[in-house]
């Protein structure tokens, strides 16, 4: 969303078919937060796929700061960390919820969320570790199962289920509430990392 004053959600996509590879985005957090203060965004969501146990036991190991602890230390940044809705996915949520409190990484400063593989009723070891995770994680949500984002992915929201649409309102509220209870509501404004410094060529054009 670009602008305080401006109505509605501006979305920076590639507009790609839903199947086709990923974009060679930077997998640095850093520049995720410099393309956010270059252009103006008020907020910015960024969808990475990595194993954050692995990540965080690697960096502990060969002694560098890992991609999650990049994502954490970023002024105002709120984790959302997903996994199946699946005795397997929440299996895997916990040894991440471990792990993380292991290394003192801040938790409490993270929303989980547990998507549906399918429709109905999410197995009892799902709903029991969405208990215990509700006192450790800032806020756990279920996302439904829907047929349309398998398919279709969000090139058209306007048609997700009701339900999609109520999970995402929650989900987004979690964030900034989780957002508000660590740094205070409103937020403060964020740190604007210092300029790219311009270099001329000695031929006097701009690389």
């Amino acid at each position: 969303m670009r602008g305080a004053e401006q109505a509605g959600w501006q979305v920076l996509t590639d507009g790609r078919e839903w199947h086709a590879s990923p974009l060679p985005l930077p997998a640095d957090p850093a520049a995720w937060y410099q393309l956010a203060a270059v252009g103006g965004w008020q907020a910015v969501l960024a969808d990475t796929a990595h194993s954050v146990p692995n990540d965080v036991l690697s960096s502990r190991y060969d002694g560098s700061r890992g991609q999650t602890r990049g994502w954490y230390d970023l002024p105002y940044s709120v984790p959302v960390l997903c996994a199946a809705a699946t005795a397997d996915g929440v299996q895997a949520l916990q040894r991440t919820a471990m792990t993380l409190h292991a290394e003192g990484i801040p938790l409490q400063r993270s929303v989980a969320v547990l998507v549906a593989t399918a429709d109905g009723r999410s197995p009892g070891a799902v709903r029991a570790a969405a208990t215990v995770l509700t006192s450790q994680a800032g806020a756990v949500l279920t996302v439904p199962h829907d047929p349309h984002i398998r398919a279709h992915g969000l090139r058209n929201p306007a048609k997700l289920s009701q339900r999609g649409q109520q999970a995402a309102a929650s989900l987004a509220q979690a964030v900034l509430t989780v957002a508000g209870k660590a740094w205070g509501d409103p937020l403060p404004p964020a740190r604007r990392p210092a300029a790219f410094p311009l270099v001329i060529s000695q031929g006097g054009n701009r690389p």
